[in-house]
């Protein structure tokens, strides 16, 4: 009898130590925020040859790595080709997407159970908002964050709480129609997380806007300046976004944006540099409030 209470105990305690997937809690959604002047603008699908990186021009990172995570990690990935309608259709932002997640769980141990990736129809707004607070209700001082997001990019006047002139936005979805999470929204979502240590990366047109999110502990990768454009193409790894293909696959993954060998890992300011040099047509952009480099 002592036996079997024994291995009862056990197996509770093992029970206790797995940390359970997060699960997307539904809620009411987000507050509906009024836009006028709305203007989506298209990330550009060019057709070439193949293209290949390898040049390097640091510029954000210092080559000291800062505070390794002490705790959890846990990402949202969202990735939108298919949008409503044909005429706003992209090919590559998925594949985006997939390489992320796929690059997050090889090279930096997330967890696939702390993942969670949203593409085309399953990209609402409402679901974003639920993934993001999620994620805020489990995290913990020490864990970290990624945001990552591939797809259109808007400008507007949202009155989405903060006092901008103009907005900039990522374009999703929302009941079969066309839907934005405006910069203020985005800076409300991850406001009062316990988790200060937050990566965001965007791939689409206007993203340097998103540097609103800039805090202390964060930072935020754009592929495009306030006004500029985003590619995407066969050419970069078959198909990709041009600033994706060079920050993930080529800079992270393939570990050519490397300049500091002695630790083996390439760090989030490396692999902006790496893109930053090599993209072309497009200028990439980096609001950096972390101490030294941050390694995801």
């Amino acid at each position: 009898m002592k036996k079997v209470l024994l291995i009862v105990l056990l197996v509770a305690l093992l029970l206790l130590t797995i940390s359970p997937p997060v699960v997307l809690a539904k809620s009411d959604g987000p507050r509906q925020v009024n836009a006028t002047d709305v203007e989506i603008v298209k990330k550009i699908t060019l057709k070439g040859p193949a293209a290949k990186g390898g040049k390097t021009a640091p510029t954000a990172a210092t080559g000291i790595l800062g505070d390794p995570v002490q705790g959890k990690k846990y990402a949202v990935v969202v990735g939108i080709k298919d949008y409503p309608g044909s005429s706003a259709d992209l090919q590559y932002t998925v594949a985006d997407a997939d390489l992320m997640k796929q690059v997050l769980a090889t090279n930096y141990g997330f967890s696939a159970r702390n993942v969670t990736e949203l593409i085309d129809a399953t990209a609402t707004k409402t679901a974003i908002y639920d993934a993001i607070n999620t994620i805020k209700d489990v995290v913990k001082s020490g864990d970290e964050v990624v945001f990552f997001f591939s797809g259109h990019g808007a400008k507007g006047k949202a009155d989405d709480g903060d006092a901008n002139n103009m907005d900039q936005a990522i374009v999703v979805q929302e009941n079969g129609d066309f839907a934005f999470i405006w910069d203020g929204e985005l800076v409300q979502w991850f406001s009062n997380f316990k988790a200060t240590r937050i990566v965001f990366v965007f791939d689409s047109c206007l993203s340097g806007g998103m540097s609103v999110l800039k805090a202390p502990e964060r930072v935020v990768c754009m592929a495009s300046t306030i006004n500029g454009m985003s590619l995407e193409g066969a050419a970069w790894g078959g198909g990709h976004g041009q600033f994706t293909y060079y920050f993930t696959e080529e800079g992270m993954e393939e570990a050519l944006a490397d300049t500091n060998t002695a630790n083996g890992k390439v760090t989030v300011e490396e692999a902006f540099d790496y893109a930053n040099a090599n993209c072309k047509n497009q200028i990439p952009t980096i609001s950096d409030g972390f101490t030294n480099d941050l390694l995801p």
